[in-house]
């Protein structure tokens, strides 16, 4: 019960203040833990990746099973607000909702979806802009807000923060290029493990929020994706906003061949941006 608490106010929290200015964020203590790592002794084997995330897992996981002992020393009052402002850090919606809003009111909306898409954004239309801001925020949904708060709710801190552990080991490492083909995989499967559950969840949910008849027509599309859990979470916005996501993009320089996902419109326009927003 008290991991039920410590889910509502710490999603309640990040809602109402986002990320603090006054404190380092975590995931960038963890983020220097993996390029700590990497400079020292990265080799493009699997084995040396591996070795990166049993080293990341093993010291993220002693310090969050240690801050969880020691907040036990207090009342549980205060331990379940202390827990959820530290479980709030961990949670990304009010950032997330803020970054794609802003790609609506700039002016040079390229730049501003530049910042939240691997993409190449140089030739993009704006109805492209906007169909990239509404996949990067349904997929983000899943691993900024619905996975991070379903591992709390599960294992308290120490499931939250080994979760983003994975995630921001996958988010730097888990890439499909040159340098981390090798290194990256086993990142990039744990984190595919890790999300299985969580996507299939944000899907179910956008679908019921939509008040969609059949819950789970994500399904059938949301398979084609190249990633195992990305393309639910889009698929049901897609269905959501009655349009078509995915389709050809270019990556590096490279037109990279994407399934679509969901049926409608193809013509994606700020309305349609705002709709999704608005799905709270």
């Amino acid at each position: 019960m008290s991991n039920l608490f410590i889910a509502i106010f710490a999603y309640l929290i990040d809602k109402k203040f986002g990320e603090f200015s006054f404190i380092k964020h975590p995931v960038i203590v963890i983020g220097e833990l993996i390029s700590f790592f990497e400079k020292k002794f990265y080799n493009n084997s699997i084995t040396r990746g591996c070795l990166l995330v049993v080293f990341v897992l093993s010291v993220v996981s002693v310090l969050a099973v240690s801050l969880t002992l020691y907040l036990q020393f207090f009342s549980p009052f205060l331990n379940i607000v202390l827990s959820s402002f530290i479980a709030s850090m961990f949670i990304a919606h009010k950032m997330l909702r803020d970054s794609v809003f802003k790609v609506l009111h700039v002016k040079n909306k390229k730049e501003a979806i530049a910042q939240l898409v691997s993409r190449d954004t140089k030739d993009m239309s704006e109805s492209d802009v906007y169909k990239a801001a509404i996949e990067t925020y349904a997929e983000n949904l899943s691993d900024g807000v619905v996975a991070p708060l379903f591992y709390l709710l599960l294992f308290n801190l120490p499931g939250i923060i080994i979760y983003k552990a994975i995630n921001t080991m996958d988010s730097m490492v888990g890439y499909r290029n040159e340098k981390y083909e090798k290194f990256g995989k086993c990142a990039a499967k744990l984190d595919d493990i890790a999300n299985y559950i969580p996507s299939r969840i944000t899907a179910v949910l956008i679908m019921l929020l939509a008040r969609q008849k059949n819950i789970f027509a994500f399904y059938e599309d949301g398979k084609k994706h190249e990633s195992p859990n990305a393309g639910h979470p889009i698929t049901a916005m897609a269905l959501a906003l009655h349009v078509r996501l995915g389709g050809d993009t270019f990556y590096f320089g490279t037109l990279k061949h994407k399934a679509h996902f969901g049926t409608g419109k193809e013509e994606i326009d700020k309305k349609d941006v705002q709709n999704a927003l608005n799905l709270l």
